[in-house]
Order: C-alpha cells, then structure tokens, then sequence
C-alpha cells in the first residue's frame, strides 16, 4: 500500500515536477511560491538536475526556454508581480514552441500588494497576459493532491503540444497541508517531446497546418536551427509574408482548440438535477463544496462546476449545466475574471451572478450559502 504523506500543496507541485521528469529549475524566490523553488534546489541534485537562481523572473523564464530547447524539462515558480514580469517571453515561448511550465501560485495585487494574503486575479492576465494571438494552457488545482497531478499533466501536455503551460495555483492552496497518497510512479503517465531520427533534411517548423506540432530537435545533438520571436517559415528563419505568418499563428492556435477535449478536465458536485450552479476554481471551490452541500442539506437543488482546465475553457460542459440551471453563481477571489468567460459561455440561458472578493479572506461557507439563498427563498 502507498504511504500516506501530510504535504504542503507547493511540495506537492515539487513533487509532481520531478515525477514528470523536471530536470531544470530557474527562478527567483517570491512569496508565496518560495518553497518551490527551496525544495528543487534541495531535489533536483539528487537526480542529476539543475537548479540555478536567476537576478529575477525574466530571468528565469529566458533561463528555461533556453534549456527546454536543449531536451530539458524545465519549469519556474512565481507569483503576480514575477508573473507580470514573464509575459514577454511566454509570448516567444509560444511563437518558437517551447515547452516549458511555469507555476504561479496568486496573491493579492496589483503591483507588489500583499504577498502573503490570497487572491485569485490572475486568471486573465495567464490567457492574455502577453500580447498577440497565442496558445496557452492554464490548469488550477483544488486541493493538495491535485497540485500533484496537475503538475505532472502540465509537463506532458507541454511536451506532447510543445506550448507553455501554467499551473494557477492560489495561496490557500500552495500552503495548506493535506493528508494525501500518491500513486506508484510506475502508473503515473510521463509524456517526452517527439525528436527527429535524422538532422537530414530537418525543418523545425514543419507540421500539418491543422494543428499539427512538429518534431523538436535538441539543441547539443548534431542539429542546428534557427529559433525567434519573429513571425517565421518552416525553416525558423523570419518571414515578411503575410499569408505565412497568418498560417503559422493559425497553426499554434488549432493545435490547442483542437486538442480541447483531451486537455478539459474538471470536476462537479451535484450537478445531475441542479437548479443553482455554482462555478468556482481552486481555494473558492473548496469552499462553494461546503456550501453547496450545506444547501442540498436545506432542500435546494445546488450543485458545483469546478474547471481543473481554465484555458481553453470548457465550453462544452458548462454550456450543458447551464441550460438545466436556473441560476449561476461565480464566486472568486477578485473582482469579476472567470465570471466573464462565464457570461460568454451562458449566453444567456440563465442569470449570472458575480460574488467577487478582494479583502484577502477566503470565502467563508455561509457566503456562498446566502448567495445560493438569495434566489431561492
């Protein structure tokens, strides 16, 4: 039987980094990732890897684009202030293709904020943060065992679709302590990036133009190839034509949308028969679980969407909740992100309504109750 291990929710991204085979670490300590980034420079080590602190998050991120294209697995760790700082270079990660993972354990903002208190307000910012067209994959774990599980599905979908991709964490989440038991290693899924057999005749950029992902090469191994942020040919060298660079951006967001539906992952409470849907991610659906089971307890038919895949959204799946839901109700910890996506997605088959919370305190049980109340009096 597997041991059962009392683990923070940051150590268990750790952990599920170095299952998934992470072999490279860059980041600069800031709260409340910091134990990240502690845990990799004490592990990574022990398995033959890499562990570096950069002078900051730009930095860091340049620092793991650049061994990812070497065949590493790398990641970072940061928060909203180092996340703010990465957008740039998640804009060329995802124009070269890059796989790369980045962990961004949220706290309150703008700017520098409250470093240690919660909040939810990077949901946007990790779908649009850097500027043009672009694909991205944002996961957010619920719970401890999640911030495994979904670290070591980060790697694999970067690997596998060779995009950036980010695990959203939250504070609460990051730092709170669960009882929890991992599976046996050998059972756990590890997808590796597909490689060329042959430098000959090898073009970097070359893929079937309906999302296809084409073969990464290792930087070190007999191949050599053109890498930039600019609007490029199959060659990897820049291109000035139009209908190539409007292929290419067309390219990279296909081989996302396209694979939605093996990326979608989620988890719901109740929903079989609900009339009041909840919609919450991360620490607030821990919370919206109590109460929607407190409101079940009460006679009202209320039931949980929680979405594991923020982006893509699951469009799908929630369209379908909400056209047997009367009512839909968003808490979050900002002031009104994914109720957006939310609104789009409705389109008006039921009322959306926003519960936004910027104070720094967790959404307690009988607030998300009194709202599932509100309308059902």
């Amino acid at each position: 039987m597997p041991d059962a291990k009392l683990m923070q929710g940051n150590e268990a991204c750790t952990l599920g980094a170095l299952t998934a085979g992470l072999n490279f670490f860059a980041g600069y300590p800031i709260t409340p990732s910091t134990e990240i980034a502690e845990l990799c420079s004490e592990e990574l080590p022990k398995v033959g890897g890499k562990f570096i602190q950069m002078e900051d998050e730009i930095g860091s991120i340049a620092a793991i684009i650049g061994a990812s294209l070497t065949g590493r697995k790398a990641m970072t760790a940061t928060s909203g202030p180092g996340f703010s700082l990465m957008q740039e270079l998640l804009g060329y990660s995802s124009i070269a293709e890059v796989p790369i993972v980045i962990i961004n354990v949220q706290r309150v903002g703008p700017s520098t904020g409250m470093p240690t208190s919660l909040a939810q307000g990077d949901v946007m910012q990790a779908r649009w943060g850097t500027h043009g067209d672009h694909p991205v994959v944002v996961l957010a774990p619920g719970n401890v065992k999640e911030c495994f599980e979904l670290t070591v599905k980060a790697f694999n979908i970067a690997e596998e679709y060779r995009v950036p991709v980010i695990v959203l964490s939250d504070e609460v989440i990051g730092h709170m302590r669960e009882k929890v038991v991992l599976p046996d290693s050998k059972s756990i899924k590890v997808v590796n990036r597909k490689t060329p057999a042959s430098p000959a005749g090898y073009l970097p950029y070359k893929a079937d133009q309906d999302g296809g992902v084409p073969l990464m090469a290792p930087f070190g191994k007999g191949y050599r190839w053109h890498v930039t942020g600019l609007s490029h040919d199959e060659t990897g060298f820049p291109t000035n034509k139009g209908d190539i660079a409007g292929s290419l951006i067309m390219r990279l967001m296909r081989k996302v949308e396209k694979a939605e539906p093996q990326l979608r992952d989620y988890a719901t409470v109740s929903t079989e028969d609900c009339e009041v849907l909840v919609v919450a991610f991360g620490s607030s659906a821990m919370t919206a679980t109590s109460a929607v089971i407190q409101a079940r307890a009460k006679g009202i038919k209320a039931g949980l969407f929680r979405p594991k895949t923020i982006w893509p959204f699951p469009e799908e799946v929630l369209r379908d909740l909400a056209s047997r839901a009367k009512r839909i109700i968003v808490p979050e910890m900002n002031l009104g992100q994914l109720v957006l996506e939310v609104e789009r997605v409705v389109a008006g088959k039921a009322p959306v309504e926003r519960l936004g919370k910027v104070n720094c305190e967790l959404f307690r049980p009988e607030e998300i109750l009194s709202a599932i109340m509100g309308g059902s009096k």
